[in-house]
């Protein structure tokens, strides 16, 4: 996304090396791999995912090359009650007041036209997507003003602005990410606390096989992860870098920007090639999601 941004000549603050980093949905994918750069920045970081078990296994391979600096955690985001509790414990494992939050948990969902997608999975998905998001932002934002400095990174996606038919749920939990992250940023101008939200494309996670996704979206997102998705690392890396620099809004593909581009110059035609090409993909049943996992995405 083109803003004013990435045209101030703000100089790099380094916010990510050495912080004290809580990471949602760090079991796997992106969430991972923000938790291993941390660590390689030098930071201390609590890995929390609502599978204790990955979260686990995060831990265990930053600590084959950085013993001692990563904690797992137990977390729904999606419940409030779990976010302060998290919260509590990342303030007694850290070493000094939580200066970097990273609200990653999310879940895929898509295949259905609006009226055909059930209330279950509109609660389901918005509750982790957009409410675990909500939850880090209102819960570790007093510890960040309190601290004088610090920032907040929201994973949200490029569905939040292009508006593909038939992904209407995570559609709007994207959005609302995009739009609470432009928000506070809004209200910590002029403060040493930045906000950054990531808007991705396509990234190789387990996301479409763990989501409530139809199968043939399912295969469709597979096949452009494999084809045009960055590596989580690389995201991971490029997001930080960018969050150092005050940046806003990241954008690491270029597709997504070309999106952001023409959704705004064209919105009309733009909607009208959305649904066109809407009506030439699959239309089948959801499949059962494999596992209950709530990954970055």
């Amino acid at each position: 996304m083109f803003g004013l941004d990435s045209l101030l000549p703000f100089g790099p603050t380094r916010r990510s090396r050495g912080a004290r980093a809580v990471v949602t949905g760090a079991g796997s994918g992106i969430g991972r791999a923000f938790a291993h750069e941390i660590a390689a920045r030098g930071g201390r970081v609590v890995c929390a995912d609502i599978d204790e078990a990955r979260a686990a296994e995060t831990v265990a391979s930053i600590e084959q090359d950085h013993p001692g600096v990563a904690y797992a955690f137990r977390c729904d985001v999606a419940r409030r009650e779990d976010m302060e509790i998290l919260a509590r414990f990342a303030d007694s494992v850290l070493d000094g007041p939580v200066s970097l939050v990273i609200n990653n948990a999310g879940v895929g969902i898509g295949g259905k036209p609006v009226g055909a997608i059930g209330f279950a999975d509109w609660e389901w998905a918005l509750g982790i997507n957009l409410w675990g998001v909500v939850h880090g932002c209102e819960i570790f934002a007093p510890r960040l003003r309190a601290a004088g400095r610090g920032g907040i990174i929201n994973v949200a996606s490029a569905a939040g602005f292009a508006a593909a038919p038939s992904m209407a749920v995570y559609n709007t939990s994207k959005a609302g990410v995009l739009a609470l992250s432009e928000t506070m940023a809004a209200e910590f101008s002029g403060t040493d606390i930045a906000i950054t939200v990531l808007c991705p494309t396509f990234v190789r996670t387990n996301v479409a096989r763990d989501g409530r996704i139809t199968a043939g979206s399912r295969d469709l997102a597979t096949t452009l992860m494999r084809w045009t998705g960055f590596s989580p690392e690389r995201v991971a890396r490029s997001t930080l870098d960018a969050h150092d620099r005050g940046r806003l809004h990241v954008l690491p593909q270029p597709d997504a920007h070309l999106i952001w581009l023409l959704k705004r110059a064209f919105p009309g035609p733009y909607t009208t090639a959305a649904g066109l090409l809407e009506r030439l993909l699959p239309q089948d049943e959801p499949v059962t999601p494999t596992t209950t996992h709530r990954t970055g995405v």
